[in-house]
């Protein structure tokens, strides 16, 4: 009978050996291309409060909620303000963990591939031992969604014109749509809602908890098309209110005003 080859696990193998023939690395290539683009636009976006970023009904997501009397008492970006919710739960979050992991740190940058650093500690070490308040997290994150939808259903009404609709309005649907699936779909939401139950069927509360177990997890199932969806269509959504109230493009709409 013939023995089995010992394989030494990818991070003592040395950074990116393999047996692999496949192009393992076109994935870890594109996702270090599209974090560093779309994190780093909204990085930017955040210190970009200069430029308009509201106009009519519309106000960016990026400073959404509108903090009525901050802009004029601090010197700091509102935006500051509130990021720091969405952004700690999506760099905590565990799709984003493997994302990162994977392209950015190289450990490793695929399966089956030598990691880049010598020695793994997972996230038992700072900085990435933090990770594991994504859970306290998410109960931030779960605060903005109805916030969103606010300011989504506010997007139809201008102050001075009243109810109507443009495009800018069905963006901030659909952003608010994309950001309710992949918070609803998050695998600590799907814990909180049924974890720590033995027995499904024991009650109508457990009942109803499995009801809602089994629902967020058929989200789960997609979470990482609506992790980078709702990524997408945020810096997409900003861009396009910030281009309209600054002057660069008009807004199709039944006010006619911008």
């Amino acid at each position: 009978m013939a023995q089995r080859q010992a394989v030494a696990p990818p991070h003592r193998l040395g950074f990116a050996a393999t047996l692999r023939r496949d192009t393992w690395w076109v994935e870890p290539a594109l996702v270090l291309a599209a974090l560093t683009v779309f994190f780093g636009y909204l990085t930017v976006s955040a210190f970009l409060d200069n430029w308009a970023f509201e106009i009519g009904p519309y106000l960016s997501p990026v400073f959404e909620p509108k903090l009525h009397g901050v802009y004029s008492q601090w010197w700091f970006s509102p935006a500051l303000l509130i990021l720091w919710g969405p952004a700690g739960f999506r760099l905590t979050c565990y799709y984003y963990r493997l994302a990162y992991g994977r392209s950015v740190f190289m450990s490793p940058p695929a399966c089956a591939v030598g990691d880049l650093p010598p020695r793994y500690y997972g996230e038992t070490r700072f900085p990435f031992i933090l990770q594991n308040v994504h859970r306290y997290f998410l109960y931030v994150a779960l605060v903005f969604i109805p916030l969103l939808w606010i300011g989504a259903i506010r997007g139809f009404h201008d102050p001075d014109e009243g109810w109507g609709v443009g495009l800018g309005s069905f963006m901030l649907v659909i952003n608010a749509a994309l950001l309710s699936l992949y918070t609803f779909s998050c695998h600590s939401l799907r814990h909180l809602v049924g974890g720590g139950l033995d027995c499904f069927s024991c009650s109508l509360y457990n009942r109803t908890r499995h009801r809602i177990w089994s629902w967020v997890s058929r989200l789960n199932a997609n979470h990482r098309l609506y992790a980078w969806a709702s990524l997408v269509f945020i810096v997409a959504t900003d861009v396009y209110i910030r281009l309209v109230a600054n002057g660069h493009i008009t807004d199709p709409n039944t006010w006619s005003r911008f």
